[in-house]
């Protein structure tokens, strides 16, 4: 072996592997290589929690684990997905024959190598100073990224794909990643096109799908998922991607299928059992959601990756159940968890959402008017999201079943649906939501229409040659009902027709002044977590 490194010796390293007598080998050799902070771990469950609470320079993992159903790829997916794992981390598999192939795949996602056993000390001395060489030589590229400076990181990645620098094929990689998170889908597209000419592999193929999706191109994206799948049916980020397909086309049953699929194939997954479950519950299938919301509080309660919403969720199954108990124990889990966060207003608002029910499962009328009544004035407010929204309809119709009488039930279904209404999926959610109520599902409906309405009449007058008249009647519609279809609308037809209309610096801010009010939270359904990365590099900053 060569000898020990001057610059590893500031380093820190994580050893994950269920075997003492390998687990003991590899820390000695990453000791004899300089790493002075060693730390180890025989379980994923450890292994989680360290990665999640401290930053470490470098990981060698193992891949099987004979203790659970997860193994080493599938923990590495878990914290990629929940952007736990930053770019400058070396994290390397080590396998056994048997499983190489899955481990080739899984080099496709964020994996910086990987060892297939036997191997020599030099085999993973040389993995790891070679990733480490990648890292430093892209160390511009992440310092951009940890400053939040997206669009410089993605123009220097353009720049040395072109250049044909080194690590060119990843630097590509990343940098469409960041294109699509600023919305440059054109330059995605361009670099995932060219990457996949050059190497046509995976992950080329599933970015030109979601360059596609992200640019409105369905059937492209669809066409390019299919046949990704039919050749590689075990691609669980591709089946995410083509749920998300489903799901902004309205077939919720089609998502849930493969939301599913992907859950499947790597069944310890928390981002993926929440996704599952969170579907599951609004497609009414209450058992199913029960079982995996409940199986993603055992396995994740206290992981980063747990998303609050699944214990609302569980609280409003158990509450139909008349289980008592379980809710009881849902909501102790959400108010520890609440507690944690007294200055979020979301975690806030789960844990009122759920008190409400609390004192409507102990008959008590006045509290329950009371507590949902300060609910309602929050409909219009900056912080209250589409996830908001489904959780007071989904409140709501359960108060009503109760035959708890909300004086202002109708008014506030009029506003959400109006409010976010922004496509006919996010109506048929809503509609989901309120759990087939008619006469709530009638108002959100009337809500979508009266948008659409507004929507084409506006549009009406830019087709006819007067693009300030649209503009002002969208903004007028948008700053009525909040909807952020509209609002977005204005500033496309302003941005179109600007050097027709006059005062356009003004209208301009009024519409800068909008979105930041009613545009920042999210007007689309999101299952807990945004779908629209599924299957990409999730940029840790």
């Amino acid at each position: 072996m060569k000898r020990a490194s001057a610059d590893l010796h500031d380093c820190t390293a994580l050893v994950i592997d269920a075997n003492p007598v390998s687990r003991s080998a590899l820390m000695n050799v990453l000791r004899s290589m300089g790493f002075a902070d060693v730390s180890q771990t025989s379980r994923v469950v450890d292994a989680r929690q360290e990665l999640e609470t401290r930053m470490f320079d470098v990981v060698v993992c193992d891949y099987h684990f004979d203790d659970t159903s997860i193994n080493g790829q599938e923990l590495l997916d878990d914290l990629r997905q929940a952007k736990l794992l930053p770019f400058a981390t070396v994290f390397i598999m080590v396998t056994a024959e048997c499983s190489y192939l899955k481990v080739a795949e899984a080099a496709e996602s964020a994996l910086d190598g990987y060892l297939v056993k036997p191997h020599l000390p030099s085999a993973l001395e040389e993995r790891i100073l070679t990733a480490r060489h990648r890292k430093r030589s892209l160390g511009h590229v992440f310092e951009a990224i940890q400053a939040g400076e997206f669009a410089k990181a993605a123009s220097l990645c353009q720049a040395r794909y072109r250049a044909r620098e080194d690590f060119w094929l990843y630097a590509a990689r990343i940098g469409a990643e960041l294109f699509l998170q600023i919305g440059d889908h054109k330059s995605a597209k361009d670099l995932y096109q060219r990457a996949h000419e050059n190497a046509p592999v995976s992950w080329t193929r599933l970015g030109l799908a979601r360059a596609e999706l992200a640019a409105g191109s369905v059937s492209k994206a669809t066409k390019i998922l299919d046949e990704l799948l039919a050749e590689e049916p075990e691609y669980a980020d591709a089946h995410d991607v083509m749920g998300q397909v489903h799901l902004e086309q309205g077939h919720l049953d089609l998502a849930l299928a493969s939301f599913r699929t992907a859950l499947q194939i790597t069944p310890q997954s928390i981002p993926r059992l929440q996704k599952h479950g969170s579907l599951s519950f609004f497609s009414g299938n209450r058992d199913d959601a029960m079982n995996d919301l409940d199986r993603t509080v055992r396995l994740g309660l206290r992981s980063k990756m747990f998303d609050m919403q699944s214990l609302v969720l569980l609280c409003m199954v158990y509450f139909d159940k008349k289980d008592s108990k379980e809710f009881k124990r849902a909501l102790a889990n959400l108010n520890m968890l609440a507690q944690k966060k007294p200055e979020s207003v979301r975690a806030q608002r789960f844990l009122r959402i759920c008190e409400v029910l609390l004192v409507l499962l102990e008959r008590k009328a006045d509290e329950c008017m009371r507590a949902a009544g300060e609910l309602g004035l929050e409909i219009r407010a900056e912080t209250f999201d589409c996830e908001s929204a489904v959780n007071m309809l989904a409140l709501m119709v359960r108060l009503r079943r109760a035959e708890i009488q909300l004086p202002q039930a109708v008014q506030w279904v009029k506003d959400l649906s109006q409010r976010f209404c922004v496509s006919k999926v996010s109506c048929e959610i809503l509609c989901v939501a309120a759990d087939g109520d008619e006469d709530y599902c009638a108002l959100i409906h009337e809500g979508y229409h009266h948008i659409s309405s507004v929507a084409e009449e506006a549009m009406s007058h830019s087709v006819a040659g007067d693009p300030a008249v649209a503009v002002e009647s969208l903004l007028q519609g948008g700053s009525q009902t909040g909807n952020a279809k509209l609002i977005e609308m204005a500033g496309a037809v302003l941005s179109r027709h600007s050097k027709h209309i006059a005062h356009g610096d003004s209208l301009s801010t009024r519409v800068s002044e909008l979105k930041a009010h009613y545009c920042t939270q999210g007007s689309q359904f999101g299952l807990g977590q945004s779908q629209r990365s599924a299957g990409g590099l999730k940029l840790r900053a």
